[in-house]
């Protein structure tokens, strides 16, 4: 993610007994890269341990380039990045400056909330994974038609006498 990337933390899951505030079983971080009409372009989730400032290096070294432009909510735990990353910190508005993120994480959880089995933490992050997987294919305007039609020009002509003996027929 090179250009403007918007980045917030959520959680998903039931508050644990016994904790008040952030007390969710599965923390994560999502990041959001869009495009210059503010649609989505990609996106990449971690589940994280807590929310504290190591654990957000990961998706940041993973996935975000060091000149992309990163907004965040007034989160403090983000600032110790904001000295290798150009992070801009501004108020969220109950959502409001972060629509296309939040409109991300309401179809993260709507989605883990349609599979039939419990979500464990220990499979989390491959639901994670294939979230991200399908709606970063679904962006992407390069079909698989168009991909082998890419392939099929690029590719040095093969006459049919090696084409068969390639494929011992």
């Amino acid at each position: 993610m090179s250009e403007l990337v918007h980045v917030d933390e959520f959680v998903i899951g039931r508050m644990e007994e016994g904790k008040k505030g952030r007390s969710y079983k599965t923390k994560a971080v999502v990041a959001v890269e869009l495009t210059e009409k503010h649609q989505v372009k990609c996106i990449y989730i971690r589940a994280i341990d807590d929310y504290s400032a190591r654990s957000l290096p990961p998706i940041f070294d993973q996935h975000i380039s060091e000149s992309a432009k990163v907004l965040s909510d007034k989160w403090k735990e983000y600032l110790p990045l904001s000295k290798k990353y150009n992070i801009e910190q501004i108020s969220s508005d109950q959502g409001k400056n972060f629509k296309q993120l939040h409109l991300i994480i309401h179809r993260i959880k709507s989605w883990i909330r349609t599979i039939l089995t419990h979500a464990s933490k220990k499979h989390v992050e491959s639901y994670f994974n294939e979230f991200s997987y399908h709606i970063n294919r679904s962006q992407n305007k390069n079909t698989f038609f168009h991909n082998i039609i890419q392939r099929m020009v690029n590719s040095k002509p093969l006459q049919y006498l090696k084409l068969i003996q390639r494929l011992n027929i």
